[in-house]
């Protein structure tokens, strides 16, 4: 039996990649830049009040940089390869002008539901909707918790809003995002109701 919870999903600071319009995706494990380092400070400065009991993130390092002052007050942190962001394959790391027509060829296949499709050497919505269902039970689990700070990557953002929303993965796109922009999402112990909302107010 599952108990009720609040999840705090976030995604991660820019990254220079990020502000140069470039995919970085799973196979990138890139720094934040400064922009984004103090976008993950705003963060701490507006939610450090929030009683977290655990943080999760995914295993690449700018989401570790994004929270890193909850984890260093010493709150439980737990990494999983489930929350990891797509991987773009053979375009993550080029130039947009090279990848850009590919990018909007593929993520309007997505729209139209043709969510198998995949770069070569990437994933597909549904591969990582496959390994987010892992994580997604795992903090279903979660006993003697009440609020978990969860941060992830843009596009697998997305895709988990939809699972947790029980959206079709070709309705991603209606969830709209920034750096370290923030979903919060409360769990009654059955369903999920998103309560915010791509709220960046710590931003301002």
């Amino acid at each position: 039996m599952y108990t009720a919870k609040t999840f705090y999903i976030i995604r991660h600071g820019e990254t220079d990649l990020n502000r140069q319009g470039i995919i970085q995706g799973r196979g990138m494990n890139t720094d934040l830049n400064e922009k984004g380092t103090a976008q993950a400070a705003a963060f701490f400065d507006a939610y450090q009040h929030i009683p977290f009991d655990v943080v999760y993130t995914s295993t690449l390092k700018r989401t570790h940089q994004t929270v890193a002052q909850f984890i260093e007050n010493d709150i439980p942190w737990k990494q999983h390869a489930g929350l990891d962001e797509l991987a773009w394959g053979i375009y993550e790391g080029k130039p947009s002008e090279i990848t850009k027509p590919a990018f909007l060829a593929l993520t309007t296949a997505w729209l139209k539901g043709a969510v198998h499709e995949k770069f070569e050497a990437g994933e597909s919505p549904l591969e990582v909707q496959a390994r987010q269902l892992e994580a997604l039970e795992e903090l279903k689990k979660l006993a003697d918790v009440d609020n978990v700070l969860i941060c992830m990557h843009g596009r697998a953002l997305r895709i988990f809003l939809c699972m947790l929303s029980g959206l079709a993965l070709n309705q991603m796109d209606s969830f709209p995002h920034s750096n370290t922009t923030l979903y919060k999402v409360h769990f009654d112990g059955k369903d999920f109701e998103i309560q915010e909302y791509n709220n960046t107010k710590h931003l301002v």
